[in-house]
């Protein structure tokens, strides 16, 4: 059964996800599948959800650095580059980094790298600081539909196969995050 949390109700919905669940929730401009990164059952129902193959990858959300920091391989990253992500952080902006050995592999499908974002998108941060940690983000929709925008689309687009959704607003863009290569600052996805 589809449950619904409010704000209020954050550290239910991140027991919800300790126990392996798949919730939706608000991010900076559509809602987004979440789940626990480490937990391959979870993430495969995510895919599931969206009926779209694994190889593809997904990228991860945090509310602070310290969360996403274990999943970049820092030798492969020169200081400035560094530098210049961490003063776009928080902000809607999502930079893909060579990785580190604890990215597990279903996060990042085929690709070298791991896309990060720390967002400023206080209920996403909110959730992510409920968890503990980073969570798997993608967009809330069956493969070739538009991404919801709204609770109730999320229930309509996957009804009680999805764990939970929670009710809160969307941030104030208008399109998901652009994706940045961290090393060359080139636009994966605009």
């Amino acid at each position: 059964m589809l449950r619904r949390f409010t704000l209020a109700e954050l550290d239910a919905a991140a027991s919800l996800l300790h126990d392996g669940g798949v919730l939706a929730y608000p991010t900076e401009a559509v809602f987004g599948l979440g789940c626990d990164p480490h937990d391959p059952v979870a993430f495969e129902r995510i895919f599931a959800l969206k009926q779209r193959p694994p190889t593809q990858g997904v990228l991860l959300i945090a509310a602070d650095f310290g969360q996403v920091e274990r999943y970049i391989d820092f030798t492969a990253v020169p200081d400035e580059v560094l530098r210049q992500v961490r003063a776009s952080w928080p902000g809607p902006h999502t930079w893909v980094f060579p990785r580190s050995a604890e990215v597990p592999d279903w996060v990042a499908g085929q690709h070298a790298g791991i896309a990060l974002r720390v967002t400023a998108h206080e209920p996403a941060a909110a959730l992510c600081r409920a968890f503990g940690s980073a969570l798997v983000s993608t967009s809330a929709n069956p493969h070739g539909r538009p991404p919801a925008r709204t609770a109730q689309q999320v229930a309509d687009y996957f009804g009680d196969a999805l764990d939970g959704v929670l009710q809160a607003p969307l941030g104030g863009q208008l399109s998901p995050t652009v994706i940045r290569d961290a090393l060359s600052g080139a636009i994966i996805r605009a």
